[in-house]
């Protein structure tokens, strides 16, 4: 019986080996999703930023007053390692201050200069007065990767982006102006 079977069994793997080998393998693109699922990855005005899913140790959400003139919504990634990312948005505090005579001068002032940074901003060809501010050495060596963010609905979706991916495990990809 051996004898009979041995040829045919023989044959049959010399002609399965001529097939083609990527028939065996997954599709290209099956790969690339199996990687970049264990990925969140933002592409924004100020860069890229992405990390490991498993890389990441909290996601934090919450506003402050910085030197009592702008108020900060920032979106904190805190990863293992030395990085910590930050996400974040700032309003002058004139813009909380509605409903008041003085409120409404300070937010039109306010308004008329960033209406002046902008048009000297786009006559110099730059986007300067949207970009993150650093203090040499002090911020740039903190280890903190920082981002500005131009709205609060884009931070609010930042944010939800962020935390869904790294509670489902499941890679996602976010991109704000």
């Amino acid at each position: 019986m051996f004898q009979k079977t041995f040829p045919a069994v023989f044959m049959l793997s010399l002609l399965m080996s001529g097939m083609p080998a990527n028939a065996q393998e997954p599709p290209e693109n099956s790969e690339n999703i199996k990687r970049n699922s264990r990925f969140w990855e933002a592409t924004l005005a100020g860069g890229h930023y992405m990390v490991a899913l498993d890389r990441i140790s909290s996601v934090s959400r919450h506003k402050y007053l910085l030197d009592g003139a702008v108020i900060v919504d920032e979106v904190t990634i805190d990863t293992v390692g030395q990085a910590l990312a930050r996400f974040y948005f700032i309003t002058p505090i004139t813009e909380s201050a509605t409903g008041s005579a003085a409120g409404a001068a300070a937010a039109k002032i306010t308004e008329r200069g960033q209406e002046l940074i902008d048009r000297a901003a786009q006559a110099a060809g730059t986007e300067a007065h949207r970009m993150v501010i650093k203090k040499f050495p002090e911020t740039t060596h903190a280890h903190t990767i920082e981002y500005r963010i131009l709205s609060e609905e884009e931070l609010t979706a930042l944010y939800e982006s962020v935390r869904n991916a790294w509670e489902s495990g499941r890679g996602r990809k976010f991109s704000a102006k």
